[in-house]
């Protein structure tokens, strides 16, 4: 084993909630940004590090048919920020490889709403992509 080498933590797992506010924020703008894709930064409360309570929209995001980039150099210095949250035009709210590469860098916790952007087309992952639960309250 190398001296140099990383040693990874594995993250713990949480019990994620998040407001209803901030999911029908979330399904407003796909739907405003249809047919392009919407992308923005999930923040938690202060005091409740697993309530997803606000949208962050980062200045500069481009939004493209098949495609959300985040200017990420534009992204404030908040602890608060615990990953993000883009839209897919169509049906299926699976990551691609794409999107499986933003989410090992840059979160804990990922949002994918699809088509037709509701509480039935929407899906959580983990920053391994893996499907997470998280509660709406």
């Amino acid at each position: 084993m190398s001296i140099f080498k990383k040693n990874k933590k594995t993250p713990e797992k949480r019990e994620w909630n998040i407001t209803e506010k901030c999911l029908k924020l979330i399904f407003e703008c796909a739907k405003d940004s249809h047919p392009k894709e919407f992308g923005g930064l999930l923040r938690v409360n202060e005091k409740d590090k697993n309530l997803i309570e606000e949208l962050v929209l980062l200045p500069g995001t481009i939004s493209g048919d098949s495609h959300a980039i985040f200017r990420l150099h534009m992204m404030p210095i908040d602890y608060t920020i615990v990953g993000t949250v883009h839209s897919h035009p169509g049906p299926i709210a699976r990551p691609s490889d794409a999107d499986l590469a933003l989410f090992r860098k840059h979160g804990k916790i990922h949002i994918i709403s699809a088509y037709p952007y509701n509480l039935d087309s929407w899906n959580a992952y983990d920053y391994d992509g893996e499907e997470i639960k998280i509660r709406y309250i």
